[in-house]
């Protein structure tokens, strides 16, 4: 489980394919690397990954490697990542620790589209045009994970929705590099679906 706040912005150094799945290395931190061990799980850019290798190398490059397999590459905008692309990175949370965003899963549920960036005071608003299937989980001021990113829904209206990125975030993540046409992965507020599936089960029991 992550909270979607960025612990660092990692670079994509490799991505090789292996038969319908990609093997990704990623360029970080000695001290990230150095946290990490085999069979840990990091979320990049919101899609939570398996860590199957890593490399501290004491020298501002080290490295570690994950694979996505077919589904992950259907789902989010992992497979579309070249090299040389940045990438937020969170590692799973730990029990002890404060719990800053709020409950995300790693699992994305589809990719909205950038549709407009405009500055105001010291934010941005980002719209973005989700499928359409998600918008009945999106609410303003619920939660939503965009690009691994916990955010707050700042409107929704015509079947796209707008988040307020503030300064540090922008610093922080890749929300510098969002334009006009860049494809996000976006997860949903998790107790939205968990309330929705109950619902249909109440319904179709009283039929």
């Amino acid at each position: 489980m992550f909270t979607g706040l960025i612990e660092e912005i990692g670079v994509i150094s490799a991505s090789e394919a292996e038969n319908d799945s990609r093997l990704l290395t990623i360029d970080v931190s000695d001290d990230f690397a150095a946290s990490l061990s085999e069979g840990d799980s990091v979320a990049i850019c919101g899609a939570c990954l398996t860590v199957t290798s890593h490399t501290v190398t004491s020298h501002d490059k080290s490295t570690f490697t994950a694979l996505a397999v077919e589904e992950t590459l259907r789902r989010t905008t992992l497979g579309k990542k070249a090299v040389g692309d940045s990438v937020n990175l969170e590692r799973a949370m730990l029990a002890n620790a404060r719990f800053g965003g709020h409950i995300v899963q790693g699992h994305v549920d589809g990719v909205g589209n950038v549709t407009s960036v405009r500055p105001e005071g010291e934010g941005w608003w980002i719209t973005i045009e989700p499928p359409l299937a998600l918008m009945r989980y999106i609410v303003e001021k619920g939660s939503i994970t965009v690009d691994g990113i916990s955010l707050t829904v700042a409107n929704v209206a015509h079947q796209r929705f707008s988040v307020v990125v503030i300064p540090h975030t922008r610093d922080m993540t890749t929300a510098a590099q969002w334009e006009k046409g860049v494809s996000l992965n976006l997860e949903v507020d998790l107790m939205a679906k968990y309330v929705e599936r109950l619902l249909q089960f109440a319904m179709n029991k009283e039929q």
